[in-house]
């Protein structure tokens, strides 16, 4: 049986999750309007809920859920919205639910992107791209190159983290093996 509390951050996690999908498909963009009250919200019912130790859970998923994909932004990977999304996952849920919701996110980004070569047909191109920038990296003293062009498809990254947080979620209400598999326990 769920606790109010569990009740009340199923319910804003599955709101912001929603919101942020038709969002980003919409404009491109996870909205501020949707990440901002739903890490105010998941701080304030963590803490009000679950006193001390809940303010310590929600900051420590948000810090999980923020802090990785903040350096995936400052390198121009993501979006800022992108970071605040998962940030509000965390600060919903704890550190343990956002690393898996980022994990399935990825995952599914990468199968989002895996469909977009092929229907495109740039599989070979893009793969090409990929290897010199990776060659390059590890060349001493050669400047590291971008495997994207300003012509490379994008894929609506914050669609892919809300299916994967969503996957997470439905896990987590099914008892949890998907999230034990992706933490090791």
């Amino acid at each position: 049986m769920k606790t109010n509390y569990e009740i009340c951050s199923i319910a804003f996690l599955a709101a912001t999750l929603i919101a942020a999908a038709v969002t980003d498909v919409r404009s491109g963009k996870v909205l501020n309007v949707v990440t901002y009250p739903a890490i105010i919200a998941g701080v304030l019912l963590q803490w009000w809920l679950g006193g001390a130790d809940g303010l310590v859970r929600s900051l420590c998923g948000f810090a999980a859920g923020f802090g990785p994909l903040a350096i995936c932004w400052a390198s121009g990977g993501v979006g800022g919205g992108d970071v605040k999304l998962m940030g509000a996952v965390g600060a919903l849920t704890d550190w343990r639910f956002a690393v898996a919701a980022m994990f399935c996110g990825f995952a599914v980004a990468a199968g989002m992107a895996v469909v977009v070569m092929i229907r495109k047909r740039i599989v070979v191109r893009t793969l090409k791209r990929i290897w010199r920038a990776l060659w390059l990296a590890v060349i001493p003293g050669v400047k590291a190159v971008s495997p994207s062009e300003a012509d490379s498809p994008k894929i609506p990254f914050g669609v892919a983290l809300c299916v994967g947080s969503a996957a997470v979620l439905a896990d987590s209400l099914a008892g949890g093996a998907l999230s034990a598999a992706i933490l090791g326990g």
